[in-house]
This record gives structure tokens, sequence and C-alpha cells, in this order.
């Protein structure tokens, strides 16, 4: 009898284990420490930043309401998302007020600017928060706002020859998650098949987290055919402020010669015109 007793609560014990296992939150014990931040500007620091090396010359680049140039907005494209850069190339995303495509507008180089059009797919949303460049160049992912269990891969502009200027940039493959995202807003290639991304995700049920910092580990390198991808919460964005209220994540952008990752956080109520910030991360 005892011996049958003791098998029996062994047995509970494991399945006590497993449920706790699946009830746990989906994010794992993370390395990312924070290491400091440096302010970020509401009007030109607000949505996206990236690094641009041309040469020996270091460019670190921001995106905000103020740096849509006048004839860009003029046309429709009211909103500029988190851009990338690799191998000199610089690509920033746009969306439209009125839903009628999406638009990536390339920097050469040289400095020469080029647009890229791309009209909507099938089911595709309207808005464009970001960019991701592969670190061979060739291909450059995105995002769509909401709750959303694939990425979009398109042709670089001016790193792949299929992206043509003037011409439709379609959608050529998609990323298919394991698990589904909610409102990435930016995502940088932290190898050739890691990407680190931020979400401004208010509810925190998919993860256990609120605004979490994410992995998503590709199957592969991308190389423009359908790709999955598995997604772990790293931890939450880091959120401090003199004020309180509802903070909002933006872009992302990781550097691979000092390992650092920002993270833009704009504050909450009258604090996102003073304090708002760029958080700098590293592995511990």
């Amino acid at each position: 009898m005892r011996s049958s007793l003791l098998r029996r609560g062994v047995a509970a014990a494991v399945v006590l284990a497993a449920v706790l296992a699946s009830a746990a939150p989906a994010h794992a014990a993370t390395g990312w420490v924070t290491v400091g931040s440096d302010r970020a500007r509401a009007l030109d620091e607000s949505q996206g930043l990236t690094v641009i090396r041309r040469g020996t010359g270091v460019e670190y680049r921001y995106t905000g309401v103020g740096t849509i140039p006048p004839d860009v907005a003029a046309r429709g494209f009211d909103h500029v998302g988190d851009p990338d850069s690799v191998a000199g190339w610089y690509v920033e995303p746009y969306q439209r007020g009125d839903q009628n495509g999406k638009m990536f507008r390339a920097q050469s180089p040289g400095g020469a600017w080029t647009e890229y059009r791309h009209a909507l797919a099938a089911g595709e949303q309207y808005n464009n928060s970001w960019d991701a460049i592969t670190p061979g160049g060739a291909w450059m992912l995105a995002g769509e706002w909401g709750t959303m269990d694939r990425l979009l891969g398109f042709a670089t502009p001016g790193l792949n020859p299929a992206a043509v200027p003037g011409a439709n940039l379609p959608l050529a493959f998609t990323v298919r998650l394991d698990r589904p995202v909610r409102d990435v807003q930016g995502c940088d290639f932290l190898s050739a098949t890691a990407l680190l991304c931020s979400s401004d995700d208010p509810d925190g049920t998919l993860f256990g987290i609120t605004k979490p910092l994410l992995r998503i580990d590709l199957a592969r390198t991308p190389d423009g055919t359908d790709v999955t991808g598995g997604v772990t919460a790293l931890r939450q964005a880091p959120l401090a402020s003199a004020c309180s209220g509802a903070f909002e994540v933006e872009g992302v952008d990781y550097q691979e010669s000092d390992g650092t990752l920002r993270v833009i956080v704009m504050s909450p109520g009258i604090c996102v015109v003073f304090d708002s910030k760029t958080w700098r991360l590293k592995q511990g």
C-alpha cells in the first residue's frame, strides 16, 4: 500500500510540474541588462534609429515626424518608422494615412535617394513601422501593427537587383512565427538567423509581460523564400520616467561592434517632451 501511494504521489508531482511549466510566462531568463540611456527628442528621435557606416565615418541616425521631408509628406507619406543600414545603404519605411500602399526610401553610400513603392498584398496591413536588412544585404524584413503571426520579406532596395526603382516592390516571402507577436515597433539582426525586436504590446497576455523585447530565431538565413521563426520574450523594455502613465516602446538598433542594443522608449504625458530615452542594453 505504501509503495502504491508513493507511486501515485510521484505521478501527481510529475503532472503538477507539467501543468506549472505549461502555465509559466512565455519568456526566458535574460542576460540583457540596462547599462545607460540618452535623451530621445520627441520631434526627430521618436520612431527609430540605426548606425550608418561609410568608410571610416559612423553616423547615428534617428527618425521621427520631424525627419520626414516636406515633399514626402506632401505626397501622403505621413509616418516614418524604424530604419536600418547595411554596407553604407540606408533604408527607412513609410506608410500613408489613406492606407494606399507603403514606401521604402533608400539612400546610397554616395548620398543619393531613391523611393521604392509597395502595393499592399492581399490581407496585408497598411502600417509600415520598421525594416531590418539581413547582414548579407540582399533581403529585408518588415512587420505589421497588431497581433500577427508573420513578418514580411522584401528584396532590399539598392542591394538586391530584384528591387527596381520605379516599379512595385512586391512581397517576396514571409517569416512564419511559431507564436503571435503584438505591436512590433522595430527589429534588427543579431546574427544571420536571429533578430532582436521591440514590442509596444500593452496587454501582456502573449508572454506574461508588457512591452517585451523579443528574440526571433529563423530556421535559416533568409533567401527569398518562406521561412519559420521561433519567438522568445527576453525581458520588459526599460520603463522609467518622472511621469506615470503609458510608455510607448519604439524602434531598436543592435551594433555587433560593441554588443549594444538600443531601444527608444517615449515617456508618458508631458514627460514625452523632456524625459524620453534611448536605452542602452548589453548582455551580462
